[in-house]
């Protein structure tokens, strides 16, 4: 049976459908930093996808691998079975991450990384026989995933108020550090660290001894590129060690280069308990996540369990994947070989100083940049929020353009890849779109 519409049955997700089908843009291929529409024009990808190409599209060794992969072991599940492509991805991403963080357990999504890490901690809690500890502690204007756990830690309203009540633990959010002073900020601002104190009253309100777990971006990735006061993230660790907290790092937009380094946490010099992991663990080619945790959660919930079999009952049918693996350990082999993050800390100032360039725009309200990530704040239109974020990079694409809107922030993060040349290509066009 045929339809006149063979389109009409895909529900795009976090897309004004009715709109899309009135005015489609659609891409039919990809290459480098490159994507090409229906029609065949080239379009500059300004957003390495939805942050997960970093090096590039199409890239053939990460292809090879996975296809090698398939022909030789295609699905193997993680259930009570191992095979050897999981152990070396594992091994391979526990030699990236801070020093004590070298366990790590295999998901498919940023948002499944997100419940991982909760059950982890509450987990983890109830094992050294602390079961009080039911309170998550998030930041608003957060964003940790879609599922149910990761919707009650965002702060961003929109994604929580359609679905009235949702299940789940109890989550109370500090303040945002998007103060008006920072809206302008290359890098990390020094206004706002005491925010982090948020915390604190908050462990004094409801007792710092029930809070399982903070949750923090180290860079607010999908509200607009809202970087950490200086000293901000080191108060939030002192806190939560106090108190005996796990603070988790929501790595799924910086993890592996986006900030010159492997992890932001060791870009801003502190180290969480648990980091979650996603985007660019496979550069897009294949869907996967990580969640690396301290030997000590490893050791408590595994070696010390009072379990005579299973110790921790959680996982995904695609949990370390055969393929995603091999996507993994390709990928992690050429930023090794082409010094990746290396290339992104040296783009790094020229690009801040692209999207510092922004801010003399009309209706330009922001511009913000951290490492090889940025944002810029568009005027809102009057009751109608996100409508000129969602025009503007519809029209950005029309000239050749491809980034991410979140409201009214247009998100930016080209790959490692980039040169000077397509850096300044790119403002080009960024500045035709917004002035035009």
């Amino acid at each position: 049976m045929t339809t006149a519409d063979p389109k009409r049955h895909y529900w795009l997700p976090f897309t004004p459908n009715r709109e899309f089908r009135a005015h489609p843009q659609n891409f039919s291929r990809a290459e480098g930093i490159h994507y090409w529409s229906e029609a065949g024009h080239e379009i500059l990808d300004a957003s390495s996808g939805l942050f997960c190409t970093p090096l590039g599209h199409g890239r053939r060794e990460i292809a090879d691998a996975v296809h090698a992969q398939l022909l030789q072991l295609d699905f193997a599940g993680a259930f009570i079975r191992g095979h050897d492509r999981a152990f070396e991805a594992a091994e391979r991403i526990a030699r990236l991450t801070p020093a004590g963080l070298d366990h790590i357990f295999f998901g498919n999504s940023g948002s499944e990384a997100v419940e991982t890490a909760i059950k982890m901690a509450f987990a983890y809690h109830r094992a050294r026989g602390e079961g009080q500890r039911t309170l998550l502690v998030s930041r608003e204007l957060a964003y940790h995933g879609v599922n149910l756990g990761g919707v009650g830690l965002s702060g961003i309203r929109a994604n929580r108020t359609h679905f009235g009540a949702t299940p789940g633990a109890v989550v109370h959010h500090m303040r945002h550090t998007g103060i008006p002073t920072n809206r302008f900020a290359t890098g990390q601002p020094e206004a706002g660290s005491d925010l982090a104190e948020d915390l604190e009253r908050l462990c004094g309100t409801y007792g710092g001894e029930n809070i399982a777990a903070v949750f923090v971006e180290p860079v607010a990735g999908s509200i607009g590129c809202l970087a950490p006061p200086v000293g901000y993230l080191e108060r939030i660790r002192e806190i939560c060690t106090a108190h005996g907290i796990l603070l988790v790092f929501d790595e799924v937009i910086t993890g592996l280069g986006r900030l010159g380094h492997p992890f932001a946490a060791q870009a801003f010099g502190v180290t969480p308990d648990v980091i979650t992991m996603a985007k660019a663990l496979t550069n897009g080619m294949q869907p996967m996540s990580a969640v690396a945790v301290q030997s000590e959660i490893y050791q408590t919930l595994v070696e010390e369990s009072e379990s005579p079999l299973v110790e921790f009952f959680h996982g995904y049918t695609y949990s370390g994947h055969p393929a995603a693996c091999a996507a993994a350990v390709a990928t992690l082999d050429i930023y090794q070989e082409e010094k990746s993050f290396e290339l992104a800390a040296k783009l790094s100032k020229t690009f801040g100083e692209g999207i510092s360039a922004m801010s003399n725009i009309q209706g330009v309200t922001g511009a913000r940049s951290c490492g090889l990530f940025g944002a810029v704040d568009v005027e809102p239109v009057d009751g109608q929020p996100g409508r000129a974020g969602y025009e503007t990079q519809k029209k950005l694409f029309d000239l050749g353009l491809h980034l991410k809107a979140t409201g009214d922030s247009l998100l930016i993060a080209p790959a490692f890849t980039f040169t000077p040349s397509d850096l300044e290509t790119l403002f080009e066009r960024l500045r035709a779109g917004l002035e035009g």
